[in-house]
């Protein structure tokens, strides 16, 4: 996985973490926080915070007593153990978008089906830029509600060898997601000895919980599985329209759900999660790849690293109906500020479209493309006497070329990043190989990827078990 070892763009001064700070507090002591099931508010009261209904009031200084008990690093093993991978510090790892009920593929949008799940479950497996197929890649709309989610957690665990997320549309469904979980990687003791699969918790926005994704993540934390908390703040509709503000309630609802995971389970593995954007004011509608989302980016790094906490945010995001410039520069200006910001968990690395309604094959690979680019990009550049190339400049001399030196000639196949999407053929042999902009290059890619695909080595047995548990719990749920 990326290792990102270049400074940090930070943009608030001491004062503004101060301001915001003070910020927060007033809204976890002042205005209170809904925890939309009865055994959460217990949690807390029996902790010593009031609360009145499902609105719990937070001590402050309580809630930074509970978060510092949270992992400043953690470990999440694979199958595979060559991709477990490492949440926190210095290190970034992606996994591709994440929830879409629609997909695209070339010029066709119809509803996600349980194959283009899995088909992006491969696409997921087959590029190393990747370090997750993520969860829900897309909604499996041809499957039934109440038992897709096995399908879903089969798939992950079968067609990928990497880290994935379970379930969390409901406590039973986050149980079944564990259960998998310890079956594919040797039990309970093994997986709560270092976490197997990660859960995402979004707080319904502004300043609640609801019972289905605490359910949710009261499974997972008491399994000992990180979960990302995730305030959803779409500035104008579910927080105020100033970025500051967005910024205060981002943390008192992120703190207030971290809180309450460590006193589940003190020393619970979290991410600090954050899924921050504007409204359009025109029309109602969610913007993507906006420079107040950036602006929102920097800050969330630089305020998670202050509470010292491992955080998610970033991606590929779009407004975008199709894959086109517009769906390029709105990704980049989001992925970008993930690299500068370094995230530490970014979800939506490839194949979000449309505002995240759908997930789009062409734009799959466009964003693995930027992806590839910007590990280069953020690579410390080594600057050493070899480097220089004194040598080379002895052979050519003064008004030659650099084409036949021997320099060259030692290094010109890796020398310099080799695209994996990009044209930089001449005009003329560009309209003769058929004049393929990059949407359509992005369709022969990810039909070939598809072609080659070879499924990672699983035990015959553990799949078999795998299968007969989601055979076992379908009937169970009437499916």
């Amino acid at each position: 996985m990326f290792v990102n070892r270049m400074p940090r763009y930070e943009i608030l001064s001491e004062q503004a973490i101060v301001t915001l700070d003070a910020g927060w507090r007033r809204i976890v002591s002042e205005i209170g926080v809904e925890f939309i099931l009865p055994e959460a508010v217990e949690v807390f009261a029996q902790a010593g915070q009031k609360t009145d209904g499902d609105k719990v009031f937070l001590d402050p200084d309580f809630v930074l007593e509970q978060v510092a008990k949270a992992p400043h690093e953690f470990d999440v093993q694979a199958r595979n153990p060559e991709h477990s991978i490492h949440i926190g510090g210095d290190h970034m790892a992606f996994a591709s978008v994440y929830g879409p009920p629609f997909v695209r593929e070339g010029d066709v949008r119809r509803d996600a089906t349980m194959q283009d799940f899995e088909r992006f479950t491969m696409l997921s497996q087959s590029f190393d830029e990747l370090d997750s197929a993520g969860g829900t890649i897309c909604e499996p709309n041809d499957r039934p509600l109440d038992s897709r989610h096995l399908d879903m957690v089969f798939a992950l665990q079968t067609l990928t060898d990497k880290p994935y997320m379970g379930s969390v549309t409901s406590g039973p469904n986050a149980a079944d997601s564990l259960r998998m979980t310890e079956m594919l990687l040797g039990g309970r003791e093994s997986i709560e000895r270092t976490p197997g699969v990660i859960a995402l918790i979004n707080v319904n926005s502004p300043l609640r919980y609801d019972d289905r994704m605490l359910a949710a993540m009261f499974e997972y934390v008491r399994a000992g599985q990180p979960v990302v908390i995730t305030p959803f703040l779409l500035m104008g509709a579910m927080s105020p329209v100033t970025i500051p503000a967005a910024l205060v309630q981002q943390m008192a609802e992120a703190l207030a759900g971290i809180a309450l995971a460590q006193l589940l389970r003190p020393g619970a593995p979290v991410i600090f999660g954050s899924f921050l954007s504007n409204t359009d004011m025109q029309s109602g509608s969610p913007s993507f790849g906006t420079p107040e989302s950036a602006t929102g980016l920097f800050c969330t790094g630089q305020i998670a690293r202050h509470f010292g906490l491992p955080w998610r945010s970033g991606g590929g995001f779009t407004s975008s109906q199709t894959v086109d410039a517009q769906s390029a520069y709105e990704a980049c200006m989001t992925m970008i500020p993930t690299f500068l910001a370094g995230t530490n968990w970014v979800m939506h690395s490839a194949g979000w479209l449309e505002s995240g309604l759908v997930s789009c094959y062409e734009k799959f690979i466009v964003d693995v493309e930027v992806l590839r680019m910007l590990k280069v990009e953020f690579t410390p550049l080594e600057v050493d006497e070899a480097s220089l190339a004194f040598g080379a400049h002895e052979e050519v001399g003064p008004g030659g070329h650099f084409l036949g030196a021997a320099h060259t000639l030692e290094r010109f196949r890796d020398c310099f990043y080799r695209p994996l999407l990009s044209s930089t053929e001449n005009f003329e042999r560009w309209k003769r190989l058929g004049e393929h902009d990059a949407t359509a290059r992005a369709g022969e890619i990810w039909r070939e990827r598809l072609e080659q695909y070879e499924p990672p080595a699983i035990n015959p047995e553990l799949r078999q078990e795998l299968a007969d548990y989601v055979t076992r719990r379908r009937k169970e749920l009437g499916d």
